[in-house]
């Protein structure tokens, strides 16, 4: 076997801390999706097995919640009681709000229905004092309801991608508009509730979104020997961080949504979809924590707000194995960059272009409509396994302990070696994502890790194309289109399969593993008791 895997470490090493941003943040469709039972139960799931400790969605004031109207003399009416009725909900799961502030709603937008199946606004508002008044109602509405600790704890996010026209029927300069006012009607309620953005689209390598508006004749189009040479960049954020310097704007944390894509919202007929290699997302948050810390706002937050291993909601690789382990590698990559990296999203409950047409449709989700885990989830749950403090890490390992209990846990990954490529757009079809999944060769892993009690016993889980691979079992059933009930249930059980084992130090107090993985597998080391 090729590359084998080498792990060796000594329980009692000394740490350095392992905060999880990795689940600090999760992603979902849109407000009004919350409302439903089926989004509540896998949320439920998703925050117990994964430790997902805030949520963030769009259309928070869209005309499926009935925030904002106006009588007929234009005097606004605030409603809440559906935001209550979903914010009720998270807080009582134990998850918090990060707030993302958008679209308009219909009364106050430039222009309507601009984007996704169920028609966001996604315009700048006709009268910025109306908004305004809009945001500081809300936030003093949320403060009497939860009280002024809880949402001091909470994130406030000004819009979604502006820089993309779908999202933001205006101007760069309006964005840094809506921004300012937003961020003054906020702080206008409590200087210490925490404001950011500019939440923009993923990185780009060219000038395209460095004026006004995008220039689609300043984009690369790239071939694949030479993607990652390029200096891919976050979109508008030194000139919003200059704004907002310029007009003594406060930045309590910047946002932005580094998909290791090019093809978010491609509306140009390009013809091409580019793919960056696998250091795309670790090298991004270090970039982008080396600008912060040159900014005048060193001390903000990174929060990034949205990520996936690709930005489309009808890629059939978001269904894979491979996707689990492009999680796991690029999370474990990422150690000590940023404050937050929200897989979008948490389930295929999700409406941003209609429901999905089958089980396995290539939705962002990590569950799928009817509640099946798909390999994400194992990955976000195995993560979460980790302990919080680090005393080894490889190229395709980490071993951690808590500091709580001393436990030991140990996470293995086989990424096997791949490209960088520019392919065309049907790139997101079922036969690549297969074609994905069947590259690579078994390796052998070896591991050893001492300083423990003998006899100490471990639990070992594989997810691997064998166990807990449910689009696998999918296919093993002959991928009906429409499922019954029973077969549901048989899906269900099989992608909730992973391999587990136990196994014990020896009497000299030494850990050890020899064993065969498989490509785009993951192993959990944990120890028990």
């Amino acid at each position: 076997m090729s590359g084998d895997i080498f792990v060796s470490a000594l329980a009692n090493t000394p740490a350095t801390p392992l905060p999880h941003f990795w689940s600090r943040v999760v992603g979902a469709g849109r407000a009004n999706e919350g409302l439903r039972a089926d989004w509540q139960r896998q949320l439920r799931e998703a925050h117990e097995a994964c430790g997902f400790e805030y949520i963030r969605f769009h259309g928070l004031f869209h005309d499926d919640m009935f925030v904002y109207t106006e009588r007929a003399d234009g005097t606004a009416v605030h409603n809440f009681q559906y935001v209550d009725a979903l914010f009720d909900f998270l807080l009582d799961l134990g998850v918090r709000p990060f707030v993302e502030f958008g679209f308009s709603p219909r009364a106050l937008a430039r222009e309507t229905n601009t984007v996704f199946w169920w028609g966001a606004h996604g315009a700048p508002p006709v009268d910025l004092g109306k908004w305004a008044a809009l945001i500081e109602s809300i936030t003093r509405h949320w403060i009497t309801r939860y009280g002024i600790e809880e949402v001091r704890r909470w994130y406030f996010e000004v819009w979604n991608e502006a820089n993309l026209r779908g999202f933001f029927h205006g101007t760069r300069s309006e964005y840094f508009e809506l921004y300012k006012v937003t961020a003054g009607a906020v702080k206008n309620v409590d200087e210490r509730l925490r404001v950011g953005g500019p939440a923009t689209s993923n990185f780009v390598p060219d000038e395209r979104f460095g004026g006004e508006s995008e220039d689609v004749s300043r984009r690369i189009v790239a071939g694949r020997d030479d993607i990652d040479d390029l200096e891919w960049r976050p979109v508008w954020m030194e000139a919003f961080l200059d704004y907002c310097a310029g007009e003594g704007l406060p930045v309590d944390f910047v946002s932005t949504h580094p998909y290791p894509t090019d093809w978010a919202l491609d509306e140009h007929g390009q013809g091409e979809k580019l793919t960056r290699g696998k250091d795309a997302t670790p090298v991004d948050l270090a970039l982008l924590r080396d600008l912060i810390a040159k900014s005048p706002y060193p001390d903000a937050e990174i929060h990034l707000t949205e990520w996936s291993s690709s930005s489309s909601p009808r890629d059939h690789t978001h269904d894979t194995l491979p996707a689990a382990t492009y999680v796991t590698r690029s999370v474990l990559h990422s150690l000590g960059t940023v404050d937050s990296l929200a897989y979008w999203t948490f389930t295929d409950v999700f409406e941003e272009g209609g429901a999905g047409d089958e089980l396995f449709h290539g939705g962002f989700g990590m569950i799928t409509l009817p509640g099946i885990p798909k390999p994400t989830f194992h990955a976000y749950r195995m993560l979460h396994a980790l302990g919080d403090e680090l005393i080894e890490r490889g190229e395709d390992h980490v071993v951690t302990r808590s500091a709580a209990t001393g436990r030991i846990t140990a996470l293995v990954h086989h990424y096997p070696e791949e490209e960088p490529k520019s392919v065309p757009a049907s790139f997101d079809d079922r036969a690549a994502a297969e074609a994905t999944q069947a590259k690579g060769r078994p390796r052998r892993l070896t591991l050893e890790i001492g300083a423990l009690a003998a006899g100490a016993p471990f639990r070992v889980e594989v997810l691997d194309s064998a166990h807990g691979d449910a689009i696998g079992a999918w296919r093993a059933l002959g991928s009906p289109a429409a499922p019954t009930r029973e077969q549901l249930a048989h899906l269900d059980r099989l992608a909730r399969a992973t391999e587990v084992r136990t196994i014990a130090a020896g009497a000299d107090g030494v850990l050890r593993l020899d064993t065969a993985v498989s490509p785009w597998s993951l192993v959990l080391i944990e120890q028990l008791g």
